[in-house]
């Protein structure tokens, strides 16, 4: 009978490192996220099964790409100041990630932001745009030498028959 009460407590024991591990191995991007969701009083939808999606993702690319993250707010109507957003992201995902690309419209209602991280042999990307009244926060971690050998599967091929741009008769 002394047994069967150490299982109960052996699962708790294990289970507790388990869950504070998992809680923060997503911290960037839920951090990210959940910050936005705050400052703005919005809500991310999040896609159900994505944990699903993103290991057939990763057999479908000989693991060329997994780990995906996918957040979408419909109905942003908050005014936002693009430095701001930017010093936040930046802040939540942490010094680790390097910013590549910061594009802001002239009436800063579109703005995308691109990060990069090195995972090793993989790459990380976070891609946060806002376009109007849409936002999409991606997370996605990346083989890059394996989407290299294969990006030619998706190259346009075509034979030069000649200028078809030429208006002359």
């Amino acid at each position: 009978m002394k047994r069967l009460i150490l299982i109960p407590i052996c699962f708790v024991a294990l289970a507790v490192p388990v869950v504070v591990l998992a809680s923060g191995a997503q911290g960037g991007f839920d951090s990210v996220v959940n910050s936005i969701e705050t400052k703005y009083h919005v809500h991310a939808q999040r896609i159900p099964f994505l944990g699903l999606i993103s290991l057939i993702s990763h057999k479908a690319t000989d693991g060329g790409v997994n780990g995906m993250h996918v957040a979408e707010i419909d109905d942003f109507h908050a005014d936002v100041d693009g430095e701001e957003l930017n010093k936040m992201v930046q802040q939540k995902l942490g010094s680790e990630w390097e910013r590549v690309i910061r594009e802001t419209s002239r009436k800063g209602n579109s703005q995308t932001m691109i990060y990069m991280h090195p995972e090793g042999q993989r790459m990380g990307l976070f891609v946060l745009d806002l376009d109007g009244h849409e936002m999409d926060v991606v997370q996605v971690s990346v083989d890059p030498n394996h989407l290299s050998e294969n990006i030619g599967k998706y190259a346009h091929h075509h034979r030069d028959d000649g200028d078809h741009d030429d208006d002359s008769d």
